[in-house]
């Protein structure tokens, strides 16, 4: 277990960059010159949910509901919540919204291949 105040940056980066960097090889694989207004379309809403998302963890540590361990953080903050905490809320939300325009892809080719 790593015990340093990079751990939870160190861990979040590590666990989605690799999954958003192949889903943003496979959406612009699929969608070739339209990647970038699929992109358009999908990212402002995955952020609109993370930033949703932070202001309610926000809300959640300012009253005392949960707090965060020291030392397994870096320190910066962003209103109450360790800036690694947003990260994650926008990651995530990144994750979800590719994700789900790539199962979109995947039934469109699915039902092409029906037809």
């Amino acid at each position: 277990m790593m015990e340093t105040r990079w751990a939870y940056l160190i861990h979040l980066l590590a666990w989605t960059l690799p999954v958003i960097g192949i889903q943003l090889a496979l959406l612009v694989g699929h969608y070739k010159e339209r990647s970038g207004a699929v992109l358009r379309a999908v990212l402002p809403p995955a952020l609109v949910v993370g930033v949703y998302l932070s202001v309610a963890d926000h809300l959640a540590i300012s009253t005392g509901i949960w707090n965060f361990g020291q030392g397994r953080h870096l320190g910066v903050y962003v209103g109450a919540m360790p800036l690694e905490e947003v990260l994650f809320f926008l990651l995530t939300s990144v994750l979800v919204s590719l994700g789900l325009a790539l199962f979109t892809a995947l039934l469109r080719l699915r039902e092409a291949r029906a037809s």
